[in-house]
Formats: C-alpha cells, structure tokens, sequence
C-alpha cells in the first residue's frame, strides 16, 4: 500500500531525477509535473474499462409520480452502468433494462405504453419512459468514478489532494503508467515504457474479467434492454 508520492519517488528513481517532496507545492514546477502526469494517469485508468476495484452495487427506490432520478441523489460516485445487471428487487427479480435513444421516441411517440420498466440516462438522470409504480427497488452494479483513498480516514475519493492519498489501482500499474506519461511530457523516448505498461494493463484488467460474459437477461426479449458498456481488451491507453 503506497501513496501517490512514494509511487512518483520511484518513478524519479527510475528516471534518475530528483524526488517530489510536495507533489502540491504550486511554487515547484517539477512537482506539478509529476501532479499533473499521475492525475492524467489515473484518470485513462477509471476510464479503461469496468474495473472489479471499481464496481459497485447502486439502488434506486421509485416514489410516487416521478419519473426523472438525480444519479447523484442516490449514487453520487457514478461513472456508468455495467452491462446486464440491472434488477427489479422482488420476489422474482425480474429485470429491466436501458433503451437506446431510438427505442425510447419510437416508444414514446408511436407506440401504445406498456407494463415494461424503461429508462434511458439523460443529462446525469435516471430518466423512465412510463411512471413506474411507487416504492419500486432497482439495484444494479456500476463503475466508480472514485479513484483514491484517504490514507488516514480510508474515505473514497474521484481525485488526488493529498501526497497521501492512496491509488485504488494495482500501485505497480499506476508506476507504469506514471513513468511512461513523465518520459513523454519530458520530450524523452518513451516506446519501451509505454509497451511495457500496455501488457501490465492488459494482464492486470483481462485477471479481473469473469471467465465468460454471464446475461443476466436470458429469456428476455432483445427490446428490453441494450448493451450499456461493451469491454473491449484492445483498448489503447489514453
């Protein structure tokens, strides 16, 4: 478990310069340097796919003549959903799912309303086509968009403000990625670095994958719901 400086101390040593002391100190360019790098580096991290560090479980429980959710009232570290895991909580767990834009006017506007839950995501909302009953519990896995941890208080958090915080990625995997972003904003060859920190991250995230894609919507009709976030292995690093 190391913090954010002692992982950028290891990338000065491996780049034979100096250590940050401060990576917050505004009156040291260098330090803002490896700041703004290890910023850029975790943020391509949340952003590479769906993350078993950073998957959670939301709910969301319907109230009566509302159709429109604030995601941050009741998931307020939400980045996007997960694929196929959204569940009406009852005695039979039935399933709902997202629409595409498409479904949702042909819906709307041409088609007689059904019994069927939808909804889109609209404009940071949970937004359903049909009022849904009241006292409904959707619960459905998502990605976190926090990234750190506070050292001292283990308190999750979506960016860096202390030389204590804590990376929830691999450390190992954030160092990679520190130092190959360091070399090119220091106009240095990065080639092997970045390499080296695409097969880590490629191994360290295809490790966390389930070892096959399980549909949670068997026996559901296409309509009903739609891929939310395809995960693709090949990704490149932001």
């Amino acid at each position: 478990m190391k913090t954010i400086l002692e992982i950028c101390c290891e990338v000065a040593d491996l780049a034979a310069v100096k250590r940050p002391n401060n990576l917050f100190d505004p009156h040291s360019q260098s330090e803002s340097i490896f700041l703004s790098v290890a910023k850029s580096a975790l943020d391509s991290m949340l952003r590479y796919g769906d993350w078993q560090e950073l998957t959670k479980e939301g709910c969301l429980i319907t109230v009566e003549g509302k159709t429109s959710y604030p995601i941050y009232d009741f998931v307020p570290d939400f980045y996007c959903l997960l694929n196929n895991t959204i569940f009406i909580k009852d005695g039979h767990e039935r399933i709902i799912g997202s629409i595409t834009p498409e479904q949702w006017m042909n819906d709307k506007y041409f088609c007689c309303a059904g019994t069927e839950i939808k909804f889109i995501i609209q404009n940071g909302r949970f937004v359903f086509l049909n009022e849904p009953p009241c006292g409904v519990k959707i619960v459905f896995q998502y990605r976190s968009n926090n990234i750190v941890w506070d050292f001292n208080t283990l308190e999750e958090k979506n960016a860096l403000t202390a030389n204590t915080d804590v990376p929830i990625f691999d450390e190992y995997l954030v160092k990679l990625n520190i130092l190959w972003r360091w070399l090119k904003r220091s106009g240095l060859d990065y080639a092997e670095e970045f390499n080296e920190y695409e097969r880590e991250l490629k191994k360290r995230f295809g490790s966390g994958l389930a070892t096959k894609n399980i549909n949670l919507a068997t026996n559901q009709s296409e309509e009903g719901g739609v891929i939310i976030n395809a995960i693709k292995i090949n990704n490149q690093a932001e």
